[in-house]
């Protein structure tokens, strides 16, 4: 007889746990989608520099620069925390060199973003690619990567593009340095010293592209952070 009592007060029983495993539901499921949207809001949110790159100087020893403005949308889909994109033209020796900077603190974002990736993908063809060295006014090695690029007739044009990358403070033309699954976990930290920042001097002739790294390349690495943290611009600054 206990055997069929204890039976039909087994449903009533499982019949009381249903609101609270209901309500339990809900504000797990109101807690999840809390912390996600907050992730969500600090993983899109810039991570910005001490001193942001349009600061950078528009004269650099005899070079003149002007902005080349990059559009919203290309701009979005790039993901960068900050960029410079300018024209530098130098008289004296009849050069002229495209500088284009963009800083990452969320390095997952920038294998996409290669020239060998996007001058295809605008009509470029791509010749080659080589490792270059250069040596910068302060003597310092800078490894390269030169790229080769055409447009084919009738619009026939040429380009080639000096690239290399600043990774924590350290220069490296080796794009699997930060490829790896550790460089692919948000920054939730917002640390401005995680980061790796893309260099492209671009230009018709291999001369030119050389003199921009050479004369640039110094006061470029002053706007990021070290392999201590220290950003050299914003130790000037104060």
């Amino acid at each position: 007889m206990s055997d069929k009592k204890n039976s039909a007060t087994r449903p009533v029983a499982f019949m009381w746990l249903w609101p609270f495993t209901v309500v339990l539901l809900i504000f797990s499921g109101i807690a999840y989608y809390s912390v996600a949207e907050h992730l969500q809001g600090i993983t899109e949110s810039p991570i910005t520099l001490p001193v942001p790159l349009n600061e950078f100087p528009l004269e650099v020893g005899q070079w003149i620069g002007r902005e080349i403005p990059i559009p919203v949308n290309v701009q979005r889909v790039a993901g960068n925390d900050d960029f410079l994109s300018r024209l530098y033209i130098n008289e004296a020796t009849n050069q002229w060199v495209n500088i284009y900077v963009a800083y990452t603190a969320r390095p997952r974002t920038m294998m996409g973003h290669r020239p060998q990736v996007c001058y295809p993908a605008h009509g470029w063809i791509h010749d080659s690619t080589d490792h270059k060295m250069v040596i910068s006014r302060l003597g310092l090695e800078i490894p390269c990567l030169l790229h080769r690029f055409h447009r084919p007739a009738p619009n026939y044009q040429e380009m080639l593009i000096l690239n290399f990358y600043v990774v924590n403070g350290q220069l490296t033309d080796d794009e699997s340095v930060f490829s790896g699954v550790g460089w692919r976990t948000p920054n939730i930290g917002g640390d401005p010293a995680r980061y790796v920042a893309q260099v492209q001097v671009s230009s018709v002739l291999e001369n030119s592209a050389r003199s921009g790294v050479k004369d640039f390349t110094d006061l470029i690495l002053d706007y990021f952070p070290n392999s201590d943290g220290t950003v050299k611009a914003a130790e000037q600054k104060r």
